[in-house]
């Protein structure tokens, strides 16, 4: 068994985005050792190993996990706790050094992937926080019941589809804002939108809509008031805008105002059901599922179920 405060590192290296990713990994190898932090890193052969490697290190004792990498890594590494039985989980504390395509549930608490410095500081003083988790549960194709965890959101629409193209074009510009705007450039005229049906509270919907956004965090800007520890989901419901609005809307997204727009409905509820169209894309934290769920999907979160390293 290792050292109980040795680290074990899950290194998933992005070529071309944050710079050499040997470089990257030597900086964050300098300020750890500078901080005097025992660890052992292991480096993802591919975007789906992150959960595989999660499991080897807890499997062999390490008690903190630090995913060098960005959402889609975490949302593999919680995927992969919430497999766990409660009292095995609660002894692993999570965080992370951002280093991905999207991170922006290391922004939410202030990481910043150009101070590798800062956050090892932070993460060295373990200030642990217990977080709530959301999960889609659905069904797919193959009548298989299927679970998904996530931190950030799920998105049901056009922003879903925003959202894998923001992902690829993060590759071309290192600006978050950039890759967001041209993103919604390129769909801006589609004016896509889906016939759902949602029941959210009290309340029934049958409509066409744009897109819904479920957020335990901030939503990739959507559900700018969320926080992933008050045991509630927010929901943004966009109902199909014209031209112009969708512009004005694209601003006040960037602005962190989105809620303040006339098409845009907001929600907060623990649990919600959601039934789309089988050809609607569907996202979990920022990463498009296969295929969109058949029949009723149930969203909910999961109360402070997973410890994450904070800044201090």
């Amino acid at each position: 068994m290792v050292e109980e405060d040795r680290w074990g590192i899950v290194y998933c290296p992005k070529g071309g985005l944050l710079g050499n990713p040997v470089k990257r990994w030597e900086q964050a190898e300098r300020c750890l050792q500078s901080h005097h932090i025992l660890y052992d890193m292991v480096q993802s052969e591919n975007p789906r190993s992150v959960e595989r490697l999660v499991r080897m290190l807890v499997n062999n004792g390490y008690r903190t996990i630090i995913i060098f990498g960005g959402d889609s890594a975490l949302n593999d590494a919680v995927n992969c706790l919430m497999l766990m039985e409660p009292g095995e989980r609660d002894r692993i504390a999570l965080g992370v050094i951002p280093n991905g395509v999207l991170n922006d549930f290391a922004h939410f608490w202030g990481f910043d992937e150009s101070k590798i410095e800062q956050t090892v500081a932070w993460l060295g003083k373990m200030r642990v926080r217990k977080i709530d988790i959301g999960c889609i549960r659905y069904r797919n194709r193959k009548n298989e019941h299927c679970r998904r965890y996530f931190l950030n959101c799920v998105n049901f629409g056009l922003v879903a589809t925003i959202m894998s193209l923001r992902r690829r074009t993060r590759h071309l510009f290192v600006s978050r804002r950039l890759s967001f705007i041209l993103s919604c450039f390129l769909l801006l005229f589609q004016r896509v939108d889906f016939l759902m049906h949602l029941h959210i509270n009290t309340e029934k919907i049958k409509n066409r809509i744009m897109t819904v956004c479920i957020g335990n965090a901030s939503g990739y800007g959507q559900t700018p008031n969320a926080v992933p520890y008050n045991g509630l989901l927010d929901v943004s419901v966009v109902s199909r805008p014209k031209t112009m609005q969708i512009i004005e809307g694209l601003y006040l997204l960037l602005r962190g105002k989105i809620l303040t727009h006339r098409s845009v409905r907001p929600y907060r509820t623990g649990e919600l059901t959601l039934r789309v169209e089988p050809h609607t894309p569907v996202s979990v934290d920022g990463r498009l599922l296969n295929a969109a769920p058949v029949g009723d999907s149930k969203i909910n979160v999961e109360k402070e179920v997973v410890n994450f390293l904070i800044p201090d």
